[in-house]
């Protein structure tokens, strides 16, 4: 892959939904499919909104281990990048992220204590394409 950072970021603009894992208390992995991410810094730093209710969130505070995994079907080809989760739940990074339509699911609005933002750093990934992985770093 000559450029990682924009064959990755090419497929994660396109996808509408976002596979993300956790780690639960005995150890295995969680996956759960979530809307596209809300806003990204190149492929290294992206961010989503959830519940701050939610069993992810428990387990992202007690393990921030994670990995999030785009799949772009139509040319059979996908990415799973692979690093941390940071609940976040302070006041800019939520007004950052939020969007008029967030009401329905936060009736509170930006200041909702069930609103908060996973904000993932990669470290690593893993890209598939043409019947062959590649592992890369993430600066």
């Amino acid at each position: 892959m000559r450029d990682a950072e924009k064959t990755i970021s090419n497929i994660i603009d396109k996808q509408k939904v976002a596979f993300i894992s956790s780690v639960d208390s005995e150890g295995f992995p969680n996956t759960k499919a979530m809307l596209a991410p809300r806003k990204r810094d190149g492929i290294k730093t992206i961010y989503f909104t959830t519940n701050t209710s939610s069993m992810r969130v428990g387990q992202y505070r007690v393990n921030p281990k994670a990995s999030i995994y785009f799949c772009d079907n139509r040319f059979f080809r996908g990415v799973m990048l692979k690093g941390t989760i940071e609940v976040m739940e302070d006041k800019l990074t939520k007004d950052m992220i939020w969007k008029i339509g967030d009401r329905m699911y936060y009736p509170k609005g930006v200041t909702d204590p069930d609103y908060c933002v996973l904000k993932f750093t990669a470290i690593s990934g893993r890209y598939y394409s043409n019947f062959k992985s590649e592992e890369f770093t993430v600066e």
